[in-house]
């Protein structure tokens, strides 16, 4: 979903850029900035970003606002963690966000396609590596698989319930034309993000925050 500036009701603009400056000073604030001054983990960051970027270009709608495409975060998210990750994701909407003209729309979507995936992304590698098995298709098929596949999914129901609470669409029309498509983006989604992290971690493991040789291969 990318919201256009016109379905925003006025008065959730304050608490809308209010809440996305809290996100921006929390990534100031606390994100390893001296990662990116090595010039190949910032080609990596910025590829990493570019890719998504690209990603999110390939897109469809039904309607002004409810437009499908994949979303990336997860990937962002194994391979940089949250704060990076949400730093990428803020990028990419940027972009997004100057090239369609639509500047008062950059706060709802950093919160619905950056904030929610990603925090669900980071939510479900946490469990896993408190819960699960240290194991390699542990890795793979909960966090990049089934993580991916749960991200986008509660990114349709937050993108449903906001369509729905501005006013922009009736409910009885999101759950019956909208909400659905997302189900069947999520296998897009949990297969293009396990296909990359699957290559990612037996090329290029390095490029993989989230992941340790040692702990997810050895003697296993």
């Amino acid at each position: 979903m990318n919201i256009v500036s016109n379905s925003i009701p006025p008065h959730w603009h304050l608490a809308l850029w209010f809440a996305s400056i809290l996100i921006g000073g929390l990534i100031a604030w606390r994100a390893s900035w001296k990662m990116l001054a090595d010039q190949r983990n910032l080609n990596i960051f910025l590829g990493a970003s570019v890719a998504v970027l690209s990603l999110w270009l390939i897109k469809t709608g039904i309607k002004p606002g409810l437009t499908f495409h994949l979303l990336g975060a997860t990937a962002l998210t194994l391979m940089f963690r949250p704060l990076f990750a949400l730093f990428g994701m803020a990028l990419v909407i940027a972009a997004v966000t100057f090239w369609q003209g639509e500047y008062a729309a950059f706060a709802p979507n950093l919160l619905i396609m950056g904030v929610v995936p990603v925090a669900v992304s980071w939510a479900i590698f946490q469990w896993a590596d408190r819960r699960m098995p240290n194991h390699f298709f542990v890795y793979i098929f909960v966090n990049a698989f089934f993580g991916a596949a749960v991200a986008i999914t509660f990114v349709g129901l937050a993108s449903t319930a906001y369509a729905f609470l501005s006013g922009a669409y009736k409910l009885s029309y999101l759950l019956r034309e909208y909400l659905p498509y997302y189900l069947l983006l999520a296998w897009s989604e949990a297969f293009l993000t396990g296909m990359v992290l699957t290559l990612l971690v037996v090329y290029r493991p390095a490029w993989v925050a989230t992941f340790d040789d040692k702990r997810y291969l050895e003697g296993k």
